[in-house]
């Protein structure tokens, strides 16, 4: 499995319609539709688009005969074994009907040639880190936090005491994250993996109803 290592671009033209393609990398829906608002275009005729986040995605014809646009878009994406990423075809109608057909084509093609050109890294499994960091180690932990490869800090939120990060880091470096955290702080930060404890949540639950029937 692979996503795009930055947004890609593509046009072309079929039977006189314009069909512009963008795609990029996106780690939730909700920056997938921004994605998709911000780079949507009032003056054309539709803009459909897909797209797939593990197993969630989404599709939009856009005002196409149904089944003609998106499906064959997040088609596009499932094709070249693509994740985390979002697909935007914007079509301006130039006068001659492609029919249901045509237009599938026209959609899937358009998103797989921007997809077949962009460049692509194999997808890297993430782990959501909570961190809380006193206000005597921020800037110590913050420094350190900037240099750890593969981190991404989706949010820094200031407390009484200092300042709690919400970050995702590779699976495979996540007990080096908190082992160095743990030292740098001399054990006064902690972190916790809730994906882990959901996880382990879970097959309690998973155990307990085996264990009643």
């Amino acid at each position: 499995m692979y996503t795009l290592t930055g947004p890609a671009t593509s046009e072309r033209e079929i039977r006189k319609s314009r069909f512009a393609t963008i795609a990029a990398p996106v780690h939730d829906e909700a920056e997938a539709r921004r994605f998709i608002a911000e780079n949507s275009f009032a003056d054309a005729t539709h803009n459909c688009w897909a797209w797939r986040i593990g197993a969630d995605y989404r599709f939009s014809d856009d005002g196409e005969p149904g089944g003609t646009a998106g499906k064959p878009i997040l088609q596009a994406i499932e094709g070249q074994d693509i994740d985390r990423v979002a697909v935007l075809v914007t079509r301006w109608f130039g006068g001659v009907k492609l029919g249901t057909g045509g237009l599938a084509r026209a959609y899937g093609g358009s998103a797989a040639e921007c997809l077949r050109m962009a460049e692509k890294q194999p997808v890297v499994a993430m782990t959501s880190v909570e961190l809380p960091v006193g206000f005597s180690d921020l800037a110590l932990v913050e420094a350190r936090l900037a240099a750890f490869d593969g981190l991404l800090i989706d949010a820094r939120d200031f407390t009484a005491e200092g300042a709690d990060f919400r970050l995702r880091v590779p699976e495979a470096e996540a007990r080096a994250l908190a082992d160095l955290v743990r030292e740098l702080t001399h054990g006064r930060s902690l972190a916790r993996f809730p994906d882990e404890e959901a996880d382990e949540s879970r097959g309690d639950e998973g155990t307990r109803g085996a264990t009643g029937r």
